[in-house]
């Protein structure tokens, strides 16, 4: 049982670094930490304007929320994609019309600091659509890079 709980402890040790390393980046962060409550409401609004935009079938405007970045990361049902660019084009791959875009509904379970103004968000996803609905959850990774929340990290399945 001893060996179980150093294994479990090395482990999370582990993943903390790599949080810690994913929420590195070069663009300028803001100076100063926003307090919880500020930044939740923030990181809120952010994720409100995606889902108008969502809905309106505006990928693009989807995608304000992210990093413009060729670092951004997406985590999803086909692995690994860097970049917004990419990132956008897989959306629109994905999602051609409104019928399978469909009505976007965010349902947020947690929302932490990691340090600084890095934040995670868990989630659920629910897409009402006219060619079937589809679910998932997600935890994306926020950061606050020239005074604007901007998700850096998502993995969404």
């Amino acid at each position: 049982m001893k060996y179980v709980v150093v294994f479990f402890l090395s482990c999370l040790c582990l993943s903390c670094i790599s949080v810690k390393a994913d929420v590195t980046t070069t663009e300028s962060p803001s100076t100063f930490s926003d307090s919880p409550n500020l930044a939740e409401a923030g990181i809120r609004l952010v994720l409100e304007n995606q889902i108008k935009a969502w809905n309106k079938h505006d990928l693009k405007g989807f995608m304000e929320g992210y990093w413009k970045s060729s670092q951004l990361k997406f985590y999803g049902a086909n692995g690994l994609t860097l970049g917004w660019e990419n990132t956008l084009e897989n959306y629109k791959k994905r999602y051609p019309t409104k019928a399978e875009s469909g009505t976007l509904d965010f349902v947020i379970k947690d929302i932490s600091k990691i340090e600084g103004n890095n934040y995670w968000v868990m989630g659920e996803y629910h897409l009402s659509r006219e060619i079937g609905d589809a679910d998932g959850v997600f935890i994306i990774i926020f950061k606050k890079i020239d005074d604007q929340w901007k998700i850096i990290a998502d993995m969404s399945c």
